[in-house]
């Protein structure tokens, strides 16, 4: 990952996970290196174990339409395509750029 891009993720937003479903997602993946994808399943994965297992929240770092955003969130479930959150909210794996741990 390049230094610009570590940069943007220092200036992501950050929002509340109520705000999400207004959010508007276009279709198009955010990591186009496919080991970065791969990564980043990875790291939804152990972030998804963490929080059903030890009630771990963790940020995850997102493209919208907009711009960077992040939300400190438990991930409930997680499917090839979708980042499932508390209520049924939704984040686009394809759009995620970044999962950290705290």
């Amino acid at each position: 990952m390049n230094e610009g891009m570590s940069q943007e993720y220092e200036k992501a937003v950050l929002i509340e996970k109520e705000e999400i479903p207004y959010l508007r997602f276009p279709s198009d993946e955010v990591l186009l290196d496919p080991v970065q994808q791969e990564k980043r399943y990875e790291d939804l994965t152990s972030a998804m174990q963490l929080g059903n297992l030890y009630k771990r929240k963790v940020f995850i770092v997102f493209k919208d339409q907009e711009g960077i955003k992040k939300v400190r969130t438990t991930i409930w479930a997680l499917t090839k395509k979708y980042v499932i959150l508390k209520g049924g909210i939704v984040i686009p794996v394809c759009r995620v750029l970044k999962v950290e741990k705290f």
